[in-house]
């Protein structure tokens, strides 16, 4: 259940106010959005900015896998520093990413906003589907109803990636 459902009677200053805690105990905050109509489901952190590092958000995917991912990228980031954008990586467990650098953060990461102001950056956390195909590939089949929209352009990939 959410927050907000756990506190009906809570404000909008109150949960920033949780955010806020949560920030200050572990680092960083997952913050879900919930499948609206034909639009999926995402995810991002809230508090990579307080350590002078992009955001994260993944697209299309249901709340507990995407937490699971932020979670352990932002782990990541915080010891060896944010991905750059185009960087492929084969996680555990054999899901392929990659970075792409969020064009307008304000629009999809409300509550980053609303903890650290306008300026937040953002990264995206894209995944290739079971068979390898990423969202810009013709035969991409992952996300369910809506997809896994992309919110920035893609970077060329480095060389050096998986």
């Amino acid at each position: 259940m959410c927050w907000q459902c756990d506190h009906p009677d809570a404000t909008y200053e109150d949960y920033l106010a949780h955010l806020r805690r949560t920030i200050s105990r572990c680092g960083w905050a997952i913050q879900g959005v919930e499948r609206s109509g034909i639009h999926p489901p995402w995810a991002y952190t809230v508090g990579l900015t307080r350590a002078c590092c992009p955001e994260l958000v993944v697209t299309g995917m249901p709340f507990t896998k995407a937490a699971t991912l932020l979670n352990g990228v932002a782990d990541h980031v915080m010891h060896a520093g944010p991905p750059e954008p185009g960087q492929q990586v084969e996680l555990r467990g054999g899901l392929l990413i990659e970075i792409v650098e969020v064009t307008e953060p304000t629009a999809h990461l409300l509550m980053a906003v609303a903890v650290y102001g306008p300026r937040i950056q953002a990264r995206q956390i894209v995944h290739a589907d079971y068979r390898g195909y990423w969202p810009w590939e013709s035969g991409y089949r992952g996300s369910g109803r809506g997809g896994q929209p992309v919110l920035g352009t893609r970077a060329t990939p480095p060389a050096s990636a998986a």
